[in-house]
């Protein structure tokens, strides 16, 4: 089959642990453990996260007393995707070193006129408490919004329209290559009036990045990797059950946390409902991935 594997932040860097590069790369090895056995069988694509890395890179630009003014988000995506690329292709060569890899640095189109640039709601860097949060935004112009009980900066995540270099990764698919693409749902670009690309000021949502690659790359299964087993029916009340088997139409009909796992529902079902017959989605544990391939565990999403 062709998957599309959507690694969740946990599989770089779990809630509250510190940013160190060490930490990260052994988080990306263990990670690299679960996934190397798909490889075997399987066409590849791994996407991921970026928010904590993107955040301590906005950070030292913000601090650089070279600087005039901050890098722009899509710069330091960019430098993201090279990072977090090179670590996963490390890992995953190191358990399959018979096998290729190839991490890209790739763009994403998105409206300029995207009503997400009016509303900055896609977390990014490190978590605060709420008077240094906001001490932070005043002194560098953020805006930032209240995440559990920290707090953390907010930027635009528009929705993605296009994967601007989706070719060149089904051609690598066809020479039998993992790619490794979309870092951080992809540099965000806009389309000029006349026709050039433009990077804007936000970060895409790396599970919907995800999801319009699975369809376009016309991909038999689209896994959400996260630190959860399931989504939850009754999420955050007394009577709360994992979901197993379900369909677009019933996860739709639930409310869910804009912040984490909406996102995550809202990519499974737009994979399922474009894809044809015989197309799944799965959201569940890192550690279950092989499982969740066939449904026997985490959440599978089937057409209604």
């Amino acid at each position: 089959m062709r998957i599309v594997v959507a690694l969740g932040g946990n599989a770089l860097l779990q809630r509250g642990q510190v940013p160190d590069a060490e930490a990260q790369v052994e988080n990306i090895r263990l990670a690299a453990r679960e996934l190397a056995p798909l490889t075997d069988d399987h066409e590849v694509v791994i996407t991921h996260g970026n928010g904590p890395q993107v955040g301590v890179l906005a950070m030292e630009s913000a601090a650089d007393p070279r600087l005039t003014k901050s890098f722009p988000f899509d710069a330091l995506g960019a430098m993201t995707q090279g990072l977090i690329g090179y670590w996963i292709l490390q890992a995953m060569g190191n358990e399959r070193p018979y096998r290729q890899f190839a991490s890209i640095i790739n763009q994403t189109l998105v409206d300029a006129h995207d009503p997400g640039f009016a509303n900055p709601t896609k977390f990014v860097g490190e978590l605060y408490a709420e008077e240094e949060a906001r001490e932070l935004a005043d002194r560098h112009g953020w805006q930032v919004k209240q995440d559990g009980d920290r707090w953390r900066r907010v930027v635009a995540s528009p929705r993605p329209r296009e994967i601007i270099e989706g070719k060149l990764i089904d051609h690598l698919l066809d020479e039998s290559i993992i790619v490794v693409c979309a870092g951080g749902g992809g540099v965000p670009v806009v389309r000029t009036e006349t026709g050039d690309l433009r990077g804007v000021e936000a970060v895409i949502d790396k599970d919907l990045s995800a999801a319009l690659i699975a369809r376009r790359l016309h991909a038999d299964r689209l896994l959400v990797l996260t630190d959860v087993g399931h989504v939850m029916d009754g999420f955050g009340t007394d009577h709360e059950t994992p979901i197993r088997h379900t369909t677009p139409s019933y996860l739709r009909s639930l409310d869910l946390p804009s912040g984490s796992m909406g996102p995550k529902v809202d990519a499974v079902c737009q994979f399922v409902e474009a894809g044809g017959p015989g197309v799944a989605a799965a959201i569940g544990n890192l550690g279950e991935a092989q499982a969740l391939v066939h449904g026997e565990l985490g959440t599978y999403v089937t057409s209604d």
